[in-house]
């Protein structure tokens, strides 16, 4: 795919052609004087891959830490060469430096950096070969620099880059939107669910002035028992953090469960299930609803439960997000289950929680106003799911 005006074939040359290599390094840690006040943005691996620009890193320097550092000017291609998260990419908007982990590219005058910047992005599954196999993935600077891409006219160079560019900057407002909404959402989660040891919520509803009352799970909930019996179902569901319960099959791409269901719980659509282990992918405490499949079986490790008719099960589902639930979890769990990956609670204690709860109407209407935010949210990640697919789109199309 180019533009109409441009023909003729692109030449090769290695990442070395398109300008200076300059991998970071690391003043001395024991000098405090390196980094105290820090103004100066000094990129880690954790810095790069957000967004394109790097606007804000999480350690900065002094100009005493700066001036032993290895700058960079302003457009320069910063790339992750060492580490699990090698790949990740970056764009300088001023002059900073960068961590050893990191290989830069000071582009030259005959080449556009926005151009750069994409050609490396759209070729680094490829350059992945090239990662030495040890335990630590790393590119040094050497190959790094003799890894092989393409370049063309500066002219059409200018016209790609400012295209994607374009593209990322939609993206960019994309997330931005997106972060805005899940703060929105996690601050009326705060405020309108009441924190421990008080009976109302520092935010109520108009009109809405009764006392919430304490209630324990099973006052709400019936615990699922029933079992795939005859391997009836075959969707077989965990938990996502993203996700909420989901067929294992589409999120691993593969079944890593036994073929034998018969002892799985067989879950209806609104059903929940909570997660007594830990992991990096959600908190402790975790619990997600069934909401995408009619059914689905999920294994006997899990704890499994249906709200009743004294709960509205939305209003339940948020309530499982906020912090009061995941504070509350943690307080009556035993010391120590984080070192175990378990939460230390049986389920009968599980079942004997406590909670408070409004009136079934405010119920309905706390529900009603989070329920539109998760609305919003989803309807504007959609949108950012296709504006990445659009760029990953033209990366291959645009590109040699």
């Amino acid at each position: 795919m180019r533009f109409p005006e441009f023909e003729g074939e692109w030449e090769e040359c290695t990442i070395g052609d398109y300008g200076d290599i300059i991998t970071g390094n690391t003043p001395p840690t024991k000098d405090s004087a390196n980094y105290k006040d820090g103004t100066y943005l000094w990129a880690s691996p954790s810095d790069l891959g957000s967004y394109k620009f790097i606007t804000e890193t999480q350690t900065k320097l002094s100009s005493n830490g700066f001036d032993k550092t290895r700058k960079l000017s302003a457009g320069s291609v910063l790339v992750t060469c060492i580490g699990s998260t090698i790949g990740k990419m970056g764009m300088a908007l001023t002059e900073m430096s960068t961590n050893q982990q990191i290989n830069s590219i000071v582009v030259k005058k005959q080449y556009n950096n926005h151009f750069v910047y994409y050609a490396l992005q759209s070729r680094f599954p490829r350059y992945l070969n090239s990662v030495a196999v040890q335990a630590v993935p790393i590119i040094s600077k050497s190959s790094f620099e003799k890894l092989t891409n393409y370049k063309t006219s500066l002219e059409e160079q200018k016209k790609i880059g400012t295209l994607l560019n374009l593209i990322d900057e939609r993206i960019a407002t994309q997330n931005r939107i997106i972060e805005e909404l899940k703060g929105k959402k996690k601050f009326m989660l705060e405020q309108l669910f009441c924190l421990p040891k008080e009976h109302t919520p520092k935010l109520r509803l108009k009109g809405m002035d009764g006392e919430w009352h304490k209630v324990r799970l099973y006052d709400i909930a019936e615990r699922v028992t029933e079992r795939n019996k005859n391997n009836t179902c075959n969707r077989i569901l965990t938990i996502a953090a993203q996700y909420g319960l989901i067929d294992q099959q589409e999120f691993f791409n593969k079944q890593i469960a036994s073929s034998n269901l018969t002892t799985y719980y067989l879950l209806h659509k609104g059903d929940y299930a909570y997660n007594k282990s830990y992991s990096g992918d959600y908190p402790w405490g975790a619990v997600k609803r069934l909401d995408n499949y009619n059914e689905g079986v999920l294994s006997s490790l899990y704890v499994c439960f249906r709200p009743n008719n004294n709960v509205d099960s939305d209003f339940l589902c948020h309530y499982f997000e906020s912090t009061k639930w995941y504070r509350g979890i943690s307080e009556i769990s035993g010391e120590g289950a984080r070192n175990h990956g378990l939460l230390n609670i049986s389920v009968d204690d599980y079942f004997n929680t406590l909670h408070r709860i409004p009136a079934i109407e405010e119920q309905r209407q706390i529900a009603q106003i989070l329920n539109s935010i998760t609305y919003k949210i989803k309807i504007e990640e959609s949108i950012l799911d296709k504006l990445q697919k659009q760029k990953t789109y033209l990366l291959k199309e645009m590109f040699v």
